[in-house]
Protein backbone atom coordinates (compact mmCIF):
# COMPACT_ATOMS: atom_id res chain seq x y z
CA UNK A 1 0.00 0.00 0.00
CA UNK A 2 1.15 3.46 -0.60
CA UNK A 3 1.56 6.11 2.18
CA UNK A 4 2.17 9.60 2.51
CA UNK A 5 2.55 9.84 6.27
CA UNK A 6 2.59 13.52 7.16
CA UNK A 7 6.57 14.20 8.22
CA UNK A 8 5.33 15.21 11.93
CA UNK A 9 4.08 11.70 12.06
CA UNK A 10 6.91 9.86 10.38
CA UNK A 11 9.76 11.30 12.75
CA UNK A 12 8.13 9.41 15.54
CA UNK A 13 8.95 5.67 16.66
CA UNK A 14 5.15 4.42 16.36
CA UNK A 15 4.76 6.65 13.20
CA UNK A 16 7.50 4.91 11.64
CA UNK A 17 6.18 1.63 12.56
CA UNK A 18 2.57 2.54 11.59
CA UNK A 19 3.74 3.28 7.90
CA UNK A 20 6.07 0.08 7.86
CA UNK A 21 2.61 -1.70 8.87
CA UNK A 22 0.38 -0.20 6.34
CA UNK A 23 2.89 -0.83 3.28
CA UNK A 24 2.95 -4.18 3.95
CA UNK A 25 -1.07 -4.40 3.45
CA UNK A 26 -2.30 -5.06 -0.01
CA UNK A 27 -5.60 -4.54 0.65
CA UNK A 28 -6.98 -8.22 -0.26
CA UNK A 29 -9.67 -8.37 1.71
CA UNK A 30 -8.89 -11.71 3.62
CA UNK A 31 -9.02 -10.38 6.93
CA UNK A 32 -12.97 -9.62 6.39
CA UNK A 33 -13.59 -13.07 6.27
CA UNK A 34 -12.35 -14.09 9.45
CA UNK A 35 -13.60 -10.46 11.02
CA UNK A 36 -15.97 -10.95 13.59
CA UNK A 37 -17.23 -7.73 13.93
CA UNK A 38 -17.42 -7.30 10.52
CA UNK A 39 -19.35 -10.92 10.04
CA UNK A 40 -21.97 -9.10 12.31
CA UNK A 41 -22.53 -5.66 11.19
CA UNK A 42 -21.72 -5.92 7.22
CA UNK A 43 -19.94 -2.71 7.64
CA UNK A 44 -16.33 -2.49 5.86
CA UNK A 45 -15.32 0.24 8.20
CA UNK A 46 -15.86 -2.41 11.15
CA UNK A 47 -13.55 -4.76 9.66
CA UNK A 48 -9.30 -4.76 9.04
CA UNK A 49 -9.36 -3.24 6.26
CA UNK A 50 -11.39 -0.33 6.61
CA UNK A 51 -9.96 0.11 9.71
CA UNK A 52 -6.76 0.38 8.15
CA UNK A 53 -8.24 2.76 5.63
CA UNK A 54 -9.39 4.76 8.59
CA UNK A 55 -5.75 4.77 10.84
CA UNK A 56 -3.69 5.82 6.99
CA UNK A 57 -6.27 8.65 6.40
CA UNK A 58 -5.33 9.85 10.49
CA UNK A 59 -2.14 9.55 9.52
CA UNK A 60 -2.05 11.42 6.02
CA UNK A 61 -3.78 14.43 8.02
CA UNK A 62 -7.24 13.61 6.48
CA UNK A 63 -10.39 14.48 8.30
CA UNK A 64 -10.71 12.55 11.80
CA UNK A 65 -14.28 12.05 13.69
CA UNK A 66 -16.40 10.64 16.25
CA UNK A 67 -17.49 7.91 13.76
CA UNK A 68 -13.84 7.18 13.31
CA UNK A 69 -13.41 6.40 16.93
CA UNK A 70 -15.85 4.67 17.23
CA UNK A 71 -14.68 2.05 14.43
CA UNK A 72 -11.75 1.53 15.84
CA UNK A 73 -13.38 1.04 19.06
CA UNK A 74 -15.39 -1.29 17.74
CA UNK A 75 -12.14 -3.64 17.24
CA UNK A 76 -11.95 -6.81 19.57
CA UNK A 77 -7.93 -6.50 18.93
CA UNK A 78 -9.24 -10.36 18.64
CA UNK A 79 -6.28 -10.63 15.69
CA UNK A 80 -8.24 -13.38 14.26
CA UNK A 81 -7.14 -11.00 10.77
CA UNK A 82 -3.26 -11.72 11.65
CA UNK A 83 -3.70 -15.23 11.29
CA UNK A 84 -5.94 -14.72 7.91
CA UNK A 85 -3.43 -12.50 6.38
CA UNK A 86 -1.09 -13.50 3.77
CA UNK A 87 1.15 -10.63 4.16
CA UNK A 88 2.02 -10.35 7.52
CA UNK A 89 0.39 -7.38 8.47
CA UNK A 90 0.79 -6.60 12.72
CA UNK A 91 -3.12 -5.34 12.97
CA UNK A 92 -2.64 -5.92 16.84
CA UNK A 93 0.22 -3.28 16.93
CA UNK A 94 -1.21 -0.49 14.01
CA UNK A 95 -5.03 -0.53 16.06
CA UNK A 96 -3.33 0.67 19.39
CA UNK A 97 -1.51 3.04 17.25
CA UNK A 98 -4.53 4.35 15.68
CA UNK A 99 -6.08 4.51 19.01
CA UNK A 100 -3.99 6.15 21.06
CA UNK A 101 -3.99 8.89 17.89
CA UNK A 102 -7.71 9.25 17.44
CA UNK A 103 -8.22 10.16 21.33
CA UNK A 104 -6.75 13.96 21.21
CA UNK A 105 -8.06 14.46 17.45
CA UNK A 106 -11.72 13.45 18.67
CA UNK A 107 -12.34 14.30 22.03
CA UNK A 108 -15.10 11.81 24.00
CA UNK A 109 -17.79 13.06 25.68
CA UNK A 110 -17.13 13.66 29.64
CA UNK A 111 -18.78 11.12 30.77
CA UNK A 112 -17.24 8.20 28.23
CA UNK A 113 -13.89 9.52 29.35
CA UNK A 114 -14.64 8.76 33.03
CA UNK A 115 -16.28 5.36 32.53
CA UNK A 116 -12.78 4.41 30.70
CA UNK A 117 -11.03 5.92 33.47
CA UNK A 118 -13.00 4.13 35.92
CA UNK A 119 -11.94 0.74 34.31
CA UNK A 120 -8.38 1.67 34.38
CA UNK A 121 -9.18 2.94 38.13
CA UNK A 122 -10.81 -0.49 39.36
CA UNK A 123 -9.81 -3.50 37.02
CA UNK A 124 -5.55 -3.38 37.03
CA UNK A 125 -5.85 -3.20 40.61
CA UNK A 126 -7.07 -6.70 42.67
CA UNK A 127 -7.60 -5.30 46.12
CA UNK A 128 -9.77 -2.38 44.68
CA UNK A 129 -11.48 -5.35 42.16
CA UNK A 130 -12.14 -7.54 44.78
CA UNK A 131 -13.70 -5.31 47.16
CA UNK A 132 -16.04 -3.84 44.23
CA UNK A 133 -17.07 -7.48 42.96
CA UNK A 134 -17.88 -8.32 46.86
CA UNK A 135 -20.07 -5.26 47.29
CA UNK A 136 -21.85 -6.61 44.16
CA UNK A 137 -22.31 -9.85 45.50
CA UNK A 138 -23.92 -8.24 49.04
CA UNK A 139 -26.27 -6.00 46.32
CA UNK A 140 -26.54 -8.58 43.84
CA UNK A 141 -30.37 -8.79 44.50
CA UNK A 142 -31.36 -5.48 44.09
CA UNK A 143 -29.55 -5.32 40.99
CA UNK A 144 -31.33 -5.47 37.55
CA UNK A 145 -30.91 -9.27 35.41
CA UNK A 146 -28.19 -7.57 32.87
CA UNK A 147 -25.76 -6.52 36.06
CA UNK A 148 -26.40 -9.77 37.83
CA UNK A 149 -25.33 -11.98 34.75
CA UNK A 150 -22.25 -9.67 34.50
CA UNK A 151 -21.36 -10.53 38.45
CA UNK A 152 -18.20 -13.14 38.96
CA UNK A 153 -19.43 -15.75 40.60
CA UNK A 154 -17.34 -17.18 43.87
CA UNK A 155 -14.48 -19.01 43.66
CA UNK A 156 -14.94 -22.03 45.75
CA UNK A 157 -12.05 -23.80 44.68
CA UNK A 158 -8.84 -24.09 46.24
CA UNK A 159 -6.54 -21.37 46.59
CA UNK A 160 -3.56 -23.21 48.50
CA UNK A 161 -0.12 -22.93 47.15
CA UNK A 162 2.08 -25.58 47.86
CA UNK A 163 5.62 -25.07 49.80
CA UNK A 164 8.69 -24.35 48.03
CA UNK A 165 11.59 -27.05 49.00
CA UNK A 166 14.81 -26.66 48.19
CA UNK A 167 17.13 -27.95 45.29
CA UNK A 168 14.50 -27.74 42.87
CA UNK A 169 13.61 -26.57 39.20
CA UNK A 170 11.95 -22.77 40.24
CA UNK A 171 9.73 -20.68 37.35
CA UNK A 172 7.72 -17.30 38.02
CA UNK A 173 3.87 -17.47 37.69
CA UNK A 174 2.39 -13.89 37.05
CA UNK A 175 -0.54 -13.79 39.07
CA UNK A 176 -2.35 -10.76 37.38
CA UNK A 177 -5.01 -8.64 38.35
CA UNK A 178 -8.54 -10.13 37.08
CA UNK A 179 -7.64 -13.62 37.98
CA UNK A 180 -5.50 -12.87 41.44
CA UNK A 181 -8.96 -11.23 42.71
CA UNK A 182 -11.46 -13.45 41.04
CA UNK A 183 -10.00 -16.90 40.25
CA UNK A 184 -7.03 -17.34 42.30
CA UNK A 185 -7.50 -20.91 42.04
CA UNK A 186 -6.90 -21.09 39.08
CA UNK A 187 -2.86 -20.07 39.56
CA UNK A 188 -2.72 -22.25 42.39
CA UNK A 189 -3.95 -24.82 40.46
CA UNK A 190 -1.08 -24.10 38.14
CA UNK A 191 1.45 -24.46 41.00
CA UNK A 192 -0.20 -27.38 42.48
CA UNK A 193 0.46 -29.16 39.27
CA UNK A 194 4.10 -28.31 39.23
CA UNK A 195 4.51 -29.06 42.77
CA UNK A 196 3.62 -32.64 41.27
CA UNK A 197 6.37 -32.58 38.16
CA UNK A 198 9.09 -31.61 40.64
CA UNK A 199 8.97 -27.66 39.91
CA UNK A 200 8.65 -24.82 42.42
CA UNK A 201 6.04 -21.87 41.51
CA UNK A 202 7.53 -18.24 42.44
CA UNK A 203 4.81 -15.68 43.51
CA UNK A 204 6.56 -12.30 43.08
CA UNK A 205 4.34 -10.44 46.02
CA UNK A 206 5.11 -6.84 44.19
CA UNK A 207 3.85 -8.12 40.83
CA UNK A 208 0.61 -6.58 39.03
CA UNK A 209 -1.51 -5.99 36.30
CA UNK A 210 0.26 -6.57 33.10
CA UNK A 211 -0.69 -3.84 31.16
CA UNK A 212 -3.22 -5.20 28.61
CA UNK A 213 -6.17 -3.48 29.45
CA UNK A 214 -4.54 -0.16 29.52
CA UNK A 215 -2.37 -0.52 26.67
CA UNK A 216 -6.26 -1.72 24.54
CA UNK A 217 -7.58 1.69 26.00
CA UNK A 218 -5.48 4.05 24.31
CA UNK A 219 -3.20 4.34 27.33
CA UNK A 220 -0.04 3.53 26.25
CA UNK A 221 2.46 5.37 28.90
CA UNK A 222 0.49 3.23 31.72
CA UNK A 223 0.88 0.21 30.38
CA UNK A 224 4.42 0.81 29.92
CA UNK A 225 4.82 1.49 33.24
CA UNK A 226 2.71 -1.44 34.53
CA UNK A 227 5.38 -3.52 32.25
CA UNK A 228 8.40 -2.03 34.55
CA UNK A 229 6.91 -2.55 37.73
CA UNK A 230 6.36 -5.97 36.89
CA UNK A 231 10.10 -6.51 35.34
CA UNK A 232 11.12 -4.89 38.80
CA UNK A 233 9.26 -7.08 41.16
CA UNK A 234 10.04 -10.63 38.73
CA UNK A 235 13.86 -9.97 38.03
CA UNK A 236 15.38 -11.17 41.77
CA UNK A 237 13.80 -14.65 40.99
CA UNK A 238 14.97 -14.34 37.48
CA UNK A 239 18.61 -13.71 38.42
CA UNK A 240 18.23 -16.61 41.02
CA UNK A 241 17.52 -18.78 37.93
CA UNK A 242 13.65 -18.92 37.73
CA UNK A 243 13.69 -20.92 34.29
CA UNK A 244 10.93 -19.33 33.13
CA UNK A 245 7.79 -17.16 33.94
CA UNK A 246 4.69 -18.73 33.30
CA UNK A 247 1.15 -16.97 32.30
CA UNK A 248 -2.47 -18.90 33.03
CA UNK A 249 -4.00 -16.15 31.56
CA UNK A 250 -3.20 -16.23 28.22
CA UNK A 251 -4.19 -12.24 27.77
CA UNK A 252 -1.64 -11.33 29.50
CA UNK A 253 0.76 -13.93 27.97
CA UNK A 254 0.69 -12.03 24.93
CA UNK A 255 1.09 -8.54 26.84
CA UNK A 256 4.16 -9.99 28.75
CA UNK A 257 5.50 -11.84 25.84
CA UNK A 258 5.34 -8.24 24.24
CA UNK A 259 7.24 -6.39 26.74
CA UNK A 260 10.61 -6.42 24.59
CA UNK A 261 8.96 -4.41 21.61
CA UNK A 262 6.61 -2.12 24.26
CA UNK A 263 9.99 -0.85 26.46
CA UNK A 264 11.87 -1.29 23.06
CA UNK A 265 13.34 2.50 23.18
CA UNK A 266 13.75 2.43 27.42
CA UNK A 267 17.43 2.75 27.78
CA UNK A 268 17.05 1.39 31.59
CA UNK A 269 14.49 -1.25 30.79
CA UNK A 270 15.15 -2.23 27.28
CA UNK A 271 17.40 -5.44 27.95
CA UNK A 272 15.56 -6.78 31.10
CA UNK A 273 12.16 -6.58 29.34
CA UNK A 274 13.66 -8.47 26.46
CA UNK A 275 14.78 -10.79 28.95
CA UNK A 276 11.36 -11.10 30.24
CA UNK A 277 9.90 -11.82 27.10
CA UNK A 278 11.79 -14.73 25.90
CA UNK A 279 11.69 -16.28 29.46
CA UNK A 280 7.63 -15.77 28.98
CA UNK A 281 5.42 -19.19 28.16
CA UNK A 282 1.72 -20.02 28.48
CA UNK A 283 1.72 -23.21 30.52
CA UNK A 284 0.68 -25.45 27.59
CA UNK A 285 4.04 -24.16 26.29
CA UNK A 286 6.13 -25.27 29.07
CA UNK A 287 4.43 -28.77 29.43
CA UNK A 288 4.79 -29.31 26.00
CA UNK A 289 8.69 -29.11 27.01
CA UNK A 290 8.24 -31.57 30.35
CA UNK A 291 9.03 -35.44 30.09
CA UNK A 292 4.69 -35.98 30.25
CA UNK A 293 5.15 -39.95 29.58
CA UNK A 294 3.88 -41.95 32.25
CA UNK A 295 1.78 -39.35 34.08
CA UNK A 296 -1.56 -40.59 36.14
CA UNK A 297 -4.93 -38.36 35.63
CA UNK A 298 -8.34 -39.51 36.72
CA UNK A 299 -10.82 -38.48 34.31
CA UNK A 300 -13.63 -40.63 34.88
CA UNK A 301 -17.03 -39.22 34.89
CA UNK A 302 -15.55 -36.14 33.38
CA UNK A 303 -18.00 -36.90 30.21
CA UNK A 304 -17.19 -34.58 26.98
CA UNK A 305 -15.44 -31.38 27.10
CA UNK A 306 -15.87 -27.95 24.79
CA UNK A 307 -12.89 -25.84 24.75
CA UNK A 308 -12.89 -22.46 23.55
CA UNK A 309 -9.44 -21.53 22.55
CA UNK A 310 -9.15 -18.09 23.29
CA UNK A 311 -7.94 -15.26 20.64
CA UNK A 312 -5.01 -14.32 22.64
CA UNK A 313 -3.74 -17.95 22.68
CA UNK A 314 -4.68 -19.12 19.19
CA UNK A 315 -3.85 -15.77 17.63
CA UNK A 316 -1.67 -13.74 19.67
CA UNK A 317 0.49 -16.40 20.78
CA UNK A 318 -0.29 -18.82 18.02
CA UNK A 319 -0.84 -21.55 19.94
CA UNK A 320 -3.71 -22.63 18.09
CA UNK A 321 -4.81 -26.53 19.20
CA UNK A 322 -1.80 -27.37 21.46
CA UNK A 323 -4.22 -27.09 25.09
CA UNK A 324 -6.64 -29.13 22.87
CA UNK A 325 -3.94 -31.90 21.67
CA UNK A 326 -2.64 -32.08 25.52
CA UNK A 327 -6.62 -32.64 26.89
CA UNK A 328 -6.66 -35.50 23.98
CA UNK A 329 -3.39 -37.03 24.84
CA UNK A 330 -4.11 -37.26 28.52
CA UNK A 331 -7.44 -39.08 27.32
CA UNK A 332 -10.12 -36.50 27.31
CA UNK A 333 -12.81 -36.50 24.97
CA UNK A 334 -13.06 -33.13 22.90
CA UNK A 335 -15.83 -31.98 20.78
CA UNK A 336 -16.21 -30.24 17.81
CA UNK A 337 -16.72 -26.21 17.95
CA UNK A 338 -17.70 -25.02 14.95
CA UNK A 339 -16.62 -21.67 14.38
CA UNK A 340 -13.55 -22.07 16.94
CA UNK A 341 -11.57 -19.59 15.47
CA UNK A 342 -13.97 -16.56 15.99
CA UNK A 343 -13.78 -14.19 19.47
CA UNK A 344 -16.49 -14.78 22.24
CA UNK A 345 -16.83 -10.82 22.47
CA UNK A 346 -14.85 -10.91 25.74
CA UNK A 347 -11.81 -8.88 24.60
CA UNK A 348 -10.68 -7.73 27.85
CA UNK A 349 -12.96 -4.70 28.75
CA UNK A 350 -15.23 -4.95 25.54
CA UNK A 351 -17.83 -6.71 27.05
CA UNK A 352 -18.38 -3.42 29.45
CA UNK A 353 -17.56 -0.74 26.73
CA UNK A 354 -19.61 -2.99 23.53
CA UNK A 355 -22.49 -4.70 25.73
CA UNK A 356 -24.55 -4.98 22.52
CA UNK A 357 -22.05 -7.09 20.36
CA UNK A 358 -20.09 -8.63 23.06
CA UNK A 359 -23.36 -10.37 24.31
CA UNK A 360 -24.49 -11.12 20.39
CA UNK A 361 -20.65 -12.93 19.88
CA UNK A 362 -20.97 -14.39 23.04
CA UNK A 363 -24.36 -16.18 22.49
CA UNK A 364 -22.99 -17.62 19.43
CA UNK A 365 -20.36 -18.46 20.55
CA UNK A 366 -22.23 -20.53 23.41
CA UNK A 367 -24.33 -22.16 21.21
CA UNK A 368 -21.56 -23.84 19.39
CA UNK A 369 -20.15 -24.80 22.70
CA UNK A 370 -22.58 -26.11 23.65
CA UNK A 371 -24.25 -28.14 20.57
CA UNK A 372 -22.58 -31.60 20.79
CA UNK A 373 -23.85 -31.26 24.65
CA UNK A 374 -20.38 -31.33 26.43
CA UNK A 375 -20.28 -31.98 30.48
CA UNK A 376 -18.02 -29.10 31.07
CA UNK A 377 -16.71 -25.84 28.70
CA UNK A 378 -12.91 -25.29 29.65
CA UNK A 379 -10.85 -22.31 28.75
CA UNK A 380 -7.45 -20.98 28.91
CA UNK A 381 -8.28 -16.94 29.67
CA UNK A 382 -9.90 -15.47 32.55
CA UNK A 383 -11.66 -12.95 30.44
CA UNK A 384 -13.33 -15.34 28.51
CA UNK A 385 -14.23 -17.38 31.39
CA UNK A 386 -16.14 -15.00 33.03
CA UNK A 387 -17.95 -14.11 30.19
CA UNK A 388 -19.12 -16.71 29.05
CA UNK A 389 -19.95 -17.70 32.73
CA UNK A 390 -22.18 -14.86 32.50
CA UNK A 391 -24.58 -16.19 29.54
CA UNK A 392 -23.94 -20.17 29.99
CA UNK A 393 -25.64 -20.36 33.46
CA UNK A 394 -22.88 -22.65 34.43
CA UNK A 395 -19.23 -22.70 35.06
CA UNK A 396 -16.53 -22.46 32.50
CA UNK A 397 -13.39 -24.03 34.02
CA UNK A 398 -9.48 -23.00 33.24
CA UNK A 399 -7.93 -26.71 31.69
CA UNK A 400 -5.30 -25.88 34.38
CA UNK A 401 -7.98 -26.40 37.24
CA UNK A 402 -9.52 -29.16 34.95
CA UNK A 403 -5.74 -30.89 35.42
CA UNK A 404 -5.82 -30.26 38.83
CA UNK A 405 -9.02 -32.19 39.78
CA UNK A 406 -8.52 -34.88 38.29
CA UNK A 407 -5.17 -35.41 39.86
CA UNK A 408 -2.51 -35.07 37.36
CA UNK A 409 0.76 -35.95 38.72
CA UNK A 410 3.43 -38.06 37.94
Amino acid sequence: MQTSIQDFYRATPWGQEAEHILRNCVHCGFCTATCPTYQLLGDELDGPRGRIYLIKRMLEGGTVSGTTRVHLDRCLTCRACETTCPSGVEYGRLIDIGRELVEPLAPRTRSQRLSRRLLRLILPWPRRLAALTALGRMMRPLMPASLRDKLPRPDASSRDWPDARNGRRRVLVATGCAQKALRPATNAALARLLDRLGIDAVDAPDQGCCGALSQHLAAGDEAAAFARRNIAAWWPAIEAGAEAILVAASGCGVMVKDYAHLLRDDPVYRERAEQVSNLTRDPVEYFADQELAGLRIDIAGVGKIAFHAPCTLQHGQKLSGQVEALLRSLGFELTVVADAHLCCGSAGTYSVTQPEIATQLRDRKLANLLQAGPRRIVTANIGCQLHLESGAGQRVWHWLELLDECGLSL
